[in-house]
Order: structure tokens, then C-alpha cells, then sequence
């Protein structure tokens, strides 16, 4: 098959979708591989390290989309993206559909087959594709965090860790998942006191059990949340439905209740945001101050850690790729996992939260003519 790893053109995006390495292995298999010029100059893979992985390198993403039938990458694609793609394409990247209307219709406009990394599941139900730059995601967010709370940052002036006599910050986090979990691992790490709040019973158990102690896991309810606010410095919303927009889990009045200078993260900003006063920032301008708090909502956390971000991502989508590449879109009825990953398909929605989400009718994957 013809594959093609355009440029990330999203603001500030440096991650890439195939590296050097994860482009080898597919030449290796046959399958011809075109690629952007300077697409992963930012996370130092050079043109010339693609050639030699057998790439072909071109000069915009025009060629790549017009030479390719599968398009690898990372980001949605920007509007100057729409009109490349055609029915012909199979197209497998991020896309987080549920609050982006505009491009829901512009893929399905576009009549190309549109999968989904963050609707992709395993034999156990968990998000494979997804779960790497969650890990990514929930360390930075903590990172961020502390670096925010700095006063020349907006922040209190508050130290996560604090020093010998002076108590540590407090860091609530809403979510026990992939990202709620690394977040608190790095929030431990540097000193700070720790509650994490969750629906699951079992997931709390297993968190209890993994922070031995180090972390309060309490099961969340709007008074156990409320109660905290007033006393969190750091707030850390990482909360998911797969494929749908995020819960709002706090109202404007409710954010108010975080002190003055306090610092929130909303990791669940690519899927609309999980606090009524978020909106989508960038890694150029991450910040901006309301009710007093200072809001991180960058909608591409992981690409501040682009060359750790794009190797991982590498690592977990290449088995799909590679039967993409192999298969077409035959692949999906021979893994259903992958076939939850296909969002839109020849003008239609083919996943039921997307649906839901937007008000458009479904189309089962089932019925898909693969």
C-alpha cells in the first residue's frame, strides 16, 4: 500500500506520525512510504534519515495526500487539510470528534474513511493507541502544573513539594485512568499531597494499593469534590468517555472555589473540556486567568514532549498500520478493536458516541461494506 506521513500543521504540533524507524519496518514489508519534507525536523529525524529508511521525501502535503491512500498522522486535519483528503483515503490519526462539528462534516464531505486512535480498543476494552499519550499527557500535566503555580507565572508562589517546615501543595485530581494515574505518580514523586477522585470502586482499590498509602483515592461525589476545592492549589481534570464530548464536572461558580491564584489543567480539552470556564489553548499562550484561577487547557499536551510522544505513539500504532496497510479496510473484520476506531465512513458517522454526540444518524460499523 501507499502510505503517506504529511506534516502536523495544528499550532505548535512537532510530533509526526511515523518515525524513521516505524517507516522502515513497513518498507521492509513492501509497502511504499511518502513523506512530508522536514516533517520531524522539530524532534530531530531529518530528511535523510526517512530516505534511509526507505521513504520517499516530497515537498508539501499536497503531493503526499494526492501519492498516498493511507494518511498516518497525529492531529486532526486543519481546515487547508479538508480538500486533500478524497473517498480513496483511509485516513488514521487523532480526531476527537464529539465537539468539532465543522470537521465531522468536512470528513464525512470528503467521503474518506476516517479511524479514529482514541476509539481503537484491545481485547480487554482498554485504548491502546490512546494510552501513551495519555501516559505523556498525565505527567505534563503535573509538570505544568507546578510550573504555573510559580508567582512569575500567575500562580500562588507555591513550591508542589514544599520545604522542611512549610507543608506541600495540594493536588486534586478528577479521574483515575491512564492520565489521572500518571499524574498523581509525578505529583508523589515531587512532594505534593495527593487526592484522586473516582467513580470506580475497583480502580480506587487498585490505586490505593499502588500508592501504597501516598495518595487519598476517594470516591467522588459533588460534595467529596466541593469539599476539596477551597484547599487545592493544583486541580487536575482527566476524566474520559471514549469517542464522547467529556463530563463538565465543575461550573464557573464552582471553579471560584479554588483560591486565588489557584492552577487548573484540563487534560480532557480535546474533548471539549471537563470545567464550564475551559477553552482550548495553546503551548505559545497556555494560560489564562478566570475566576481568579489559572487555566492550562493546551489541546496537544503530549507535544511539548514531542520526540518522547512520537516514538511512543510509533510503538503502539504500527500493528495497526501494518494491517491497514496490508488489508485495507478488511482488517476491521478480522479486529474488532480496530473497527471501534472507525468514526466516519463514505459520508456517514460510524461511532455511536460521535453520533450521539453530534445529533448525526449511525451507521454500525457492521454494515460497513469492508
Amino acid at each position: 500500500m501507499r502510505i503517506g506521513v504529511p506534516r502536523e500543521i495544528k499550532a505548535d504540533e512537532y510530533r509526526v506520525g511515523l518515525t524513521p524507524a516505524g517507516v522502515r519496518e513497513l518498507t521492509d514489508r513492501g509497502h511504499s512510504l511518502f513523506v512530508e519534507t522536514g516533517c520531524a525536523e522539530g524532534i530531530g529525524f531529518t530528511d535523510q534519515d526517512y530516505r534511509e529508511a526507505g521513504a520517499e521525501v516530497l515537498g508539501g502535503a499536497a503531493e503526499v495526500f494526492a501519492r498516498a491512500q493511507l494518511i498516518v498522522k497525529v492531529k486532526e486535519p486543519q481546515a487547508s487539510e479538508y480538500g486533500l483528503l478524497t473517498p480513496e483515503h483511509l485516513l488514521f490519526t487523532f480526531l476527537h470528534l464529539a465537539p468539532e462539528p465543522e470537521l465531522t462534516r468536512a470528513l464525512m464531505d470528503s467521503g474518506a474513511s476516517c479511524l479514529a486512535y482514541e476509539t481503537v480498543t484491545d481485547e480487554r476494552g482498554g485504548l491502546p493507541l490512546l494510552a501513551p499519550m495519555s501516559e505523556v499527557a498525565g505527567r505534563l500535566a503535573t509538570q505544568a502544573g507546578a510550573h504555573h503555580l510559580e508567582l512569575h507565572q500567575g500562580g500562588r508562589g507555591i513550591l508542589l513539594g514544599g520545604v522542611p517546615g512549610v507543608p506541600p501543595a495540594q493536588v486534586t485530581i478528577i479521574g483515575g485512568g491512564v492520565v489521572g494515574a500518571q499524574a498523581a505518580q509525578m505529583a508523589v514523586g515531587l512532594g505534593a499531597k495527593v487526592t484522586l477522585l473516582d467513580k470506580s470502586l475497583p480502580r480506587l482499590r487498585e490505586l490505593d494499593e499502588r500508592f501504597t498509602g501516598r495518595v487519598s483515592c476517594e470516591y467522588a461525589t459533588r460534595e467529596s469534590l466541593e469539599r476539596a476545592l477551597p484547599h487545592t492549589d493544583l486541580l487536575i481534570g482527566a476524566v474520559l468517555v471514549a469517542g464522547a464530548a467529556a463530563p463538565k464536572l465543575l461550573s464557573a461558580e464552582q471553579v471560584g472555589q479554588l483560591p486565588s491564584g489557584a492552577v487548573l489543567v484540563d487534560v480532557a480539552i480535546d474533548q471539549g473540556g471537563c470545567f464550564a470556564t475551559s477553552r482550548a489553548t495553546t503551548h505559545g499562550k497556555p494560560t489564562y486567568v478566570e475566576q481568579g484561577v489559572v487555566h492550562y487547557c493546551v489541546a496537544n499536551i503530549p507535544s511539548a514532549a514531542a520526540r518522547t510522544a512520537t516514538l511512543a505513539l510509533t510503538h503502539a500504532t504500527l500493528p495497526y498500520i501494518q494491517a491497514l496497510a496490508e488489508s485495507g479496510l478488511e482488517a476491521l473484520s478480522h479486529n474488532p478493536g480496530l473497527a471501534r476506531g472507525l468514526n466516519v465512513h463514505a459520508g456517514r458517522v460510524t461511532h455511536p458516541a460521535v453520533a450521539q454526540s453530534l445529533g448525526h444518524e449511525l451507521l454500525p460499523v457492521d454494515s460497513v461494506s469492508l
